[in-house]
């Protein structure tokens, strides 16, 4: 199957160079389109989403492969995410567990997402600190966008897209003015009654003869939560600071150059182990002690906003870096991960589609400074490094009216560097191929699939032991995904059905105690069901999603599987709002359901796990901008409206018997107001 691809990936990416020489420049239809502030464009991007459309990236010029999703502008502005829980909670295959914001990770199709492409505003991120803790914290209320790739993603994705990828994308200048306008901003004041939380935000942007420039600052803070039971949740306080800026220069010519930065802080304190609630039994451990997590990310990136047909160019170098520090009576933990790293890259399009051509390197480092206070002796530290460099293509084309294919092709060569100092030089391609067939007007079948050269991963910084050897055979990690599916649109009714597989081999899972070189083979699979329509300011959506995953042939478990996968089963959701235009009135609601599953595994008996409980629970809103006063947004909310008690799909622990988990909180009532300017 592998040397099939490999001659298809490679005929794709060679076949349109003839028909790119042409004059004609084709227009791709992008998914995700800039949010209007009424909302009343919300119903096609409803019909998309609910057909499992994925889409370009506003900004990025990266186009998803077919069975990708984006969350829209129209629908984050809908849901009104508080963290990365909400932001997925009409996709039943995106899993997020946790009810800490600090400690939640996401799971696509059941594949966590350290084995994924992640990056903000096109910088490739390295979060692996602590397996307690959480890995891309950031903060929503910041987001424009976010693309998802399930399974296969092109290659111009990044690197080490095991399991896919995901694009988030921050607001742009051009999100908080209208066009014409050169300066303006908005307020935020927002309350939520369990915990008490409040949170204030501000936005300021203005544009005046080709530049541009946005700042956005935040801060929250509220008190412990309680879950339905009306019992506290350990650790569950807020203490956030986050901020946005953004500086652009577009001259006459087209050329752009744009720089970001992007900052979150969370500094309160959680659960000793910041993803359980307690353990039960072994030594006492204090409920919960200080985590302070910041994270970073810059970005400087050029391009051309007035293509020709052979020169589009993309150039972009970023940084990010994640600092967590816990600092005990007795002790004192520091861990950095950080990532230097770019691209550079051309499109040539043509009568029959796109050609990428680029190359992109990263620098990553793992670093642990530990230290213990009563005798600096047994103070420890040590660093792990990578370096790789991969150079890739990608064509996307519409071979006739019915028919579109994509295939690419990458080689990366990574440099693996131990804590010992010693190194070890590895290099593998990665390939994709998919297409989509229309078989009606109104239905489209699709198919994918990909081999993908992950290299070495980094070890995550609480771990790292400097008396590691690497003496084993520490092998790169490799994948390979398949997906094939159905999606149609007809008269403002959507329906999509897709089956799915990810096969990781040589995942990377060191611990301090076994050492660094511990490898195991990952499998998820399943499938998802979704049905839609919008029309006349409604938009509904139901979707049902099984995933299905092992570790080395076995039922997957939370705790061997914290960088791997976790158990998911069955999960539906659903979500349906209207807009009354004439009154400026939005109502909606959303609900997820997850059955009991029982295909679990508990280590510490290496047998049978406890059952994963099933819950429902529904959140409900409305929204107001009055027609007299269109600067002026007012939204109540009801979270958990019949304040069930339960622990979210893909939290920590839930199988084990030693292990009381992180609940979600019980009812709580929301406010928010927003002022534009």
């Amino acid at each position: 199957m592998r040397h099939s691809l490999v001659l298809l990936a490679a005929s794709a990416s060679v076949f349109p160079l003839e028909a790119l020489a042409q004059t004609g420049v084709i227009v791709l239809d992008p998914v995700v389109v800039a949010g209007d502030q009424t909302g009343e464009g919300a119903g096609d991007d409803g019909a998309a989403a609910a057909a499992g459309q994925g889409g370009a990236i506003a900004g990025t010029g990266d186009t998803g492969a077919p069975g990708s999703f984006a969350i829209t502008p129209e629908e984050i502005a809908r849901t009104n995410p508080s963290d990365l829980q909400e932001l997925f909670i009409d996709e039943p295959s995106v899993t997020v567990g946790s009810s800490i914001p600090a400690s939640q990770k996401i799971y696509v199709q059941g594949v966590e997402e350290t084995n994924l492409a992640i990056t903000i505003d096109g910088t490739r991120q390295n979060n692996k600190v602590f397996h307690h803790s959480g890995t891309t914290y950031i903060d929503t209320d910041l987001l424009k966008a976010v693309r998802v790739d399930p399974g296969v993603a092109p290659a111009d994705a990044g690197p080490g897209a095991l399991g896919g990828a995901i694009a988030f994308e921050t607001k742009d200048v051009g999100d908080i003015l209208e066009p014409g306008k050169m300066f303006g901003g908005q307020v935020t004041g927002e309350y939520q009654t369990n915990g008490d939380i409040w949170s204030t935000s501000g936005t300021l942007a203005g544009r005046y003869q080709g530049f541009e420039a946005l700042l956005f600052g935040k801060f929250a803070d509220g008190g412990l939560r309680e879950d339905g039971n009306g019992n506290e949740i350990i650790g569950s306080g807020t203490h956030l600071l986050s901020g946005l800026g953004k500086v652009a220069y577009q001259a006459p010519t087209g050329d752009r150059i744009e720089a970001a930065f992007e900052i979150v802080n969370d500094d309160e304190d959680r659960p000793y182990r910041a993803n359980i609630g307690q353990v039960i039994g072994g030594r006492p451990f204090p409920l919960t002690r200080p985590y302070d997590i910041t994270r970073q990310n810059y970005t400087v990136t050029y391009t051309d906003e007035t293509p020709l047909p052979y020169w589009d160019p993309k150039v972009q170098i970023g940084f990010s870096k994640t600092n967590l520090d816990i600092e005990e009576p007795d002790q004192e933990s520091y861990g950095r991960t950080q990532s230097l790293n770019g691209r550079a890259q051309n499109t040539f399009s043509g009568e029959y589609g796109s050609l990428v051509f680029g190359t992109d390197f990263y620098v990553d480092e793992a670093e642990l400074d530990y230290r213990y206070l009563p005798d600096r002796a047994w103070d420890e530290s040590g660093t792990e490094r990578a370096q790789n460099i991969g150079f890739y293509s990608q064509a996307r084309l519409d071979l006739t009216e019915r028919v579109r294919a994509s295939g690419g092709a990458r080689v990366d060569v990574q440099h693996f560097e131990g804590i010992d100092g010693e190194g070890e030089w590895n290099a593998g391609p990665s390939l994709n191929l998919s297409g989509e067939v229309d078989l009606t007007s109104f239905l489209t079948a699709y198919a994918g699939v990909s081999h993908v050269w992950g290299g070495i991963p980094l070890a995550e910084n609480f771990i790292i032991n400097p008396t590691w050897v690497y003496d084993g055979d520490l092998k790169p990690t490799t994948s390979d995904n398949v997906v094939a599916g159905l999606k149609g649109e007809y008269n403002g009714f959507s329906a999509g059905a897709k089956v799915f597989q990810t096969r990781i081999y040589n995942a990377r899972t060191p611990s301090y105690n076994e050492g660094p070189v511990v490898q195991r083979d990952v499998r998820t699979r399943g499938y998802e069901l979704s049905a839609g329509y919008a029309n006349n300011g409604f938009s509904g959506r139901v979707a049902y999603a099984y995933v299905d995953a092992e570790i080395d042939g076995r039922p997957a478990d939370t705790d061997v599987g914290q960088y791997l996968t976790t158990p998911v089963g069955h999960i539906v959701t659903g979500s349906a709002s209207y807009l009354y235009a004439p009154w400026g009135v939005r109502v909606g609601a959303n609900i997820e359901v997850a059955f009991e599953y029982d295909d679990t595994y508990d280590a510490d008996i290496a047998g049978a796990g406890e059952p994963l409980p099933g819950y429902e629970v529904v959140n409900a809103f409305a929204e107001w901008t009055p027609v007299q006063f269109p600067n002026l947004t007012l939204r109540g909310e009801v979270n958990n409206v019949f304040d069930e008690a339960y622990v979210a799909r893909g939290t920590y622990g839930t199988e084990y018997g030693s292990v009381v988990p992180l609940y979600e909180p019980g009812r709580s009532f929301l406010l928010k107001a927003t002022a534009r300017f």
